[in-house]
């Protein structure tokens, strides 16, 4: 088992699906943060605050790893998190996607870019009806070996990245759009910023951050929000067939959007 996975499986299984805090401070440096839906959140100020109000609101929250992306220096994980949670009108479950970029020092985590699909989940939670989950890897432990970095496949999805259109390719998965179906932005681009980006052979993890005016796409927001300059995090996975982006999974924060807009919780 490579050392980084062996370090993920500490954080997926000892710390995440025990709910066991203590864990944190032998995975995760003291300096270690989080970036998520526009913020940032330290270790112990405001990340360690943010996961005991979610494990407290679904004491049987769990993760499921659908897959990891590894150069030996850093890693993405692919995921899902399911719960049931209690809603106004009683329990309710969801399931929501998430994709994080992760950063160690060869001992301990030292940063994450990710994203998690929230917006999804407070609709499942809404409605009471919770969408299928993702089956799990098989074996994500043994299974992950690393693959060196291209960095041709870097400059690639780079540019592509750069054209500011997330749905530019043959195959796409994004937020809770089904693969093959139309997928309408929040946001209409005008400018990108690229925050994280890697590669293991053809595929290329990223986490970018995108400024543009309000489409109008996001249920629940009022219509007269519709044009307002907003930024809208992206954590996604491209790959690189045949010189360019062929494929690509992402999740957006739309709930990040919707906060920006309205106050709601992004979480």
């Amino acid at each position: 088992m490579h050392p980084f996975v062996a370090l993920m499986r500490r954080y997926c299984i000892d710390y995440t699906n025990t709910h066991d805090q203590s864990v944190c401070d032998s995975i995760m440096e003291p300096d270690y943060v989080v970036h998520i839906g526009g913020f940032d959140l330290p270790r112990d100020v405001l990340y360690k605050p943010a996961v005991a109000d979610l494990f407290e609101r679904a004491p049987g929250l769990g993760l499921v790893v659908h897959e990891f992306v590894l150069n030996g220096a850093r890693l993405c994980m692919r995921f899902s998190e399911h719960a049931a949670m209690p809603t106004s009108a009683g329990t309710a479950f969801a399931c929501w996607r998430g994709i994080g970029l992760y950063q160690w020092n060869g001992t301990r985590l030292t940063e994450n870019w990710v994203e998690q699909d929230h917006l999804a989940m407070h609709h499942q939670l809404a409605d009471g009806v919770a969408h299928e989950l993702e089956p799990p890897h098989l074996d994500p432990w043994v299974g992950t070996e690393p693959v060196p970095a291209d960095e041709g496949a870097e400059a690639i999805t780079r540019a592509w990245l750069e054209a500011g259109e997330l749905a530019d390719a043959s195959w796409t998965q994004i937020d809770d759009t089904a693969p093959g179906s139309p997928w309408q932005p929040a946001v209409e681009t005008t400018t990108i910023r690229i925050d994280d980006l890697f590669s293991a052979g053809p595929r290329v993890p990223f986490h970018i951050t995108v400024t543009g005016a309000y489409t109008g796409a996001i249920p629940g927001v009022p219509a007269e929000h519709a044009g307002a300059e907003v930024t809208l995090p992206v954590s996604g996975i491209a790959e690189v067939r045949d010189g360019r982006v062929d494929a690509v999974r992402a999740v957006t924060s739309r709930a990040a959007v919707r906060y920006q807009l309205t106050g709601a919780s992004p979480i």
